[in-house]
This record gives structure tokens, sequence and C-alpha cells, in this order.
């Protein structure tokens, strides 16, 4: 999973993105801080790994990994190539999900590119943006194929949003309509949260009480969008600290976790992914995919020649195994199935895929 990090300068954009990945990118208080994308990796939190480590002692132990990528700060007119516009929409295009971080305090010592705080106006000027017009290629391409009319009555529809100022992901669509809007590759189809970034202060006063970040929430309604407060300076503060400090720092702002694992859930959620394990003395490790994601699929995670030579998946959900605490317990009370290739896997499925090489 890539997530692509955007914003309008100085929104605190770069400190999240250094915040959550440890990976030092640049932030400064000047406009274009980010030029090229940084990139950091970060292991998706799954306490279920740490319990089937005690049960298998393995010699690794791999969570499932998101990837950010901090994309420069955009500005008014970047679609038009303004700023470093052009360079910075194809990095957009290249991910699976938007973070779009609002700015939601504040601050005089921190520069605002426009002048003053407003996050609807930000998140427009965002929106617009990304409102390409890639859709008009393709919809000439399909004109005069009579098996393609039906795929010319959603474009038109997405066509018109576009042109008052929609995003593609706000309209109204049936799952077939998806599929077809998804091989267009429009940027503002891209499914997107929107980050309010906030003051410590707002974490500890109750956050909701931010009149910004209300009207955050009003206007994502509209596109069904989650908005996620979020603190940058405290995932700053955060990321400095062992896990026995994160705790006790957490419990005294009453957070039960920090702004990345929720950033992590809610992209999960996004992208309706979701994980199973393998597990062994060798490795235990978390897989993400898509749900819905039959077995043979889910075994070409690992290696393509388990989906070609597939035969089987040998599952048993997490909580069996554990309760068990031994799978050889657990194919006793007869609670690991054999499941053939029409098998949808389900989240925290266990498996041992047996395949012909």
């Amino acid at each position: 999973m890539k997530l692509g990090i955007v914003g309008l300068p100085n929104v605190g954009k770069s400190t999240l993105f250094n915040a959550i990945t440890n990976a030092g990118a640049e932030s400064a208080n000047y406009p274009f801080c980010t030029i090229e994308p940084n990139v950091g990796v970060v292991s998706v939190p799954d306490e279920r790994l740490d319990e089937l480590a005690k049960l298998y002692n393995p010699q690794k132990n791999t969570p499932a990994v998101v990837e950010f990528v901090d994309i420069a700060g955009l500005v008014r007119g970047a679609s038009k190539g303004e700023g470093l516009g052009n360079k910075f929409l194809s990095h957009i295009r290249e991910v699976d999900a938007i973070v779009h971080v609002v700015r939601c305090f504040e601050d005089t010592d921190v520069l605002h590119v426009e002048g003053s705080i407003d996050p609807l106006r930000d998140m427009e000027t965002i929106n617009l943006e990304l409102l390409d017009r890639r859709i008009d290629r393709t919809k000439k391409a399909m004109k005069g194929d009579k098996k393609l009319e039906g795929e010319l009555v959603i474009l038109e529809r997405v066509k018109a949003a576009l042109e008052n100022g929609i995003p593609a992901r706000a309209v109204e669509r049936t799952t077939t309509e998806d599929d077809i809007l998804s091989t267009v590759s429009l940027l503002s189809f891209k499914p997107v949260i929107y980050a309010a970034n906030m003051s410590e202060a707002d974490f500890k006063n109750n956050y909701e009480s931010n009149v910004n970040y209300q009207k955050l929430v009003e206007e994502a309604k509209k596109e069904g969008a989650e908005v996620m407060p979020i603190c940058a300076k405290i995932e700053e503060e955060l990321s400095g600290m062992d896990d026995d400090e994160k705790a006790v720092f957490l419990e005294d702002l009453g957070l039960k976790e920090s702004g990345l694992d929720r950033l992590i859930k809610a992209s999960y959620r996004l992208l309706g992914l979701i994980s199973y394990l393998t597990a062994g003395t060798p490795e235990v490790r978390a897989w993400t995919i898509t749900k819905g994601t039959k077995a043979p699929q889910a075994a070409g995670k690992i290696h393509s020649d388990f989906e070609r030579g597939f035969i089987r998946a040998e599952v048993v959900s997490f909580k069996d195994l554990i309760e068990c605490r031994s799978i050889a317990v657990a194919k006793e009370k007869g609670l690991v199935r054999s499941e053939g290739k029409e098998y949808v896997m389900q989240d925290g499925d266990v498996v041992l895929f047996r395949f012909n090489v």
C-alpha cells in the first residue's frame, strides 16, 4: 500500500511525514521545501504477530508495511504548471490513496502560503488541482464503439461533476462503474483521508471544539470522506520515545493510540484491505490483501508459483490457533480447514498453502 501525503505548503505535511516515518524529510518554513518526493516505509502494527511469535519462536517476525510518499506542497494553479505543479501531480498518480493534510491550527510564526488559516479554502484548492482532464482523452477513445456505450454514461456524469468542481470520488456510482473509472486513472477518483492538523493544545483540551476541524468534517461529508484529527507536533514527540514512554504520553493525552496507528487503520478501511498470516519457525508474517481475495490470489502474494500451482489452503483462524496454543491441537479439534480455489480469505486467517511446483 502506497499513501501520498499532500497539502499546501506549511500545513505540517512534511513534519507529519518525518514523525510517522522517521525518514528525515526536510521541513522548513517556506514553500517548495519538498521537491522530489520523500519515501518512508512503516510497519503496520499488528499484535497478532507478537502472539504468534510466542508460539513459534521464529527467526523472523515480519509485519506488513505501508509506504508513505511526502509529495511537495501544491499551490493554486499547479495543474496548469504553477510552482512545480506538473511534476508533483505525476507523483500523486502513482499512489493508492491520498492523505490530504489540512492546517487547522493558528501560529503566527509559521507562514501560510495563502496568508490566513482557512481549511475549506485549502481543501478546495488541492481538490481543484486534482481535477485533471484525462477523462476527455478516454471519452474520445471510446466514442463510436457500441460495446462501450455503458462506459460513456458514467464518464459523462463524472465529466459534468468535474466541470462543477466536484471530485470523481464524490459521484454516486455502481460497483461496475467503479471498475470503469479505475481504468481511467483520474487523480480525483483516488480515495482520500483528510488529516486535520491541530495544535497540542487542541488535543489536550478536546479537539472537537476546534472550529476549523468542525468545518472540515462537514465539508468532507459531502464526498463521503473521513477526517482524522492529528497533531504533527505530538507525532514528532512520539517518534523519539520508546514503547513505554509512548504509552504514558498517550495516556496523559487521553489517547489510546498514536496518529500513525489511527492513520494506518483508516487507510486499510479506505482501501478495503485485510491481512492474513503465515506462521512457522523460520518466520511469522502478515500479508496485505484486498477484501474478497480468493485463496489462489492470496497465495500469489507470497510467490507467483504458489498461485499457478495452487492445490489447497490449510486455514485456521488466529483466535482458534491462539486458544489451542498449537496447530496440532487445532487439527485435533477440527478447527483447521482445507479450502479450495473458491475460498475467500478472511482477516486473521493463519494459512499454509499447498501447491505443485
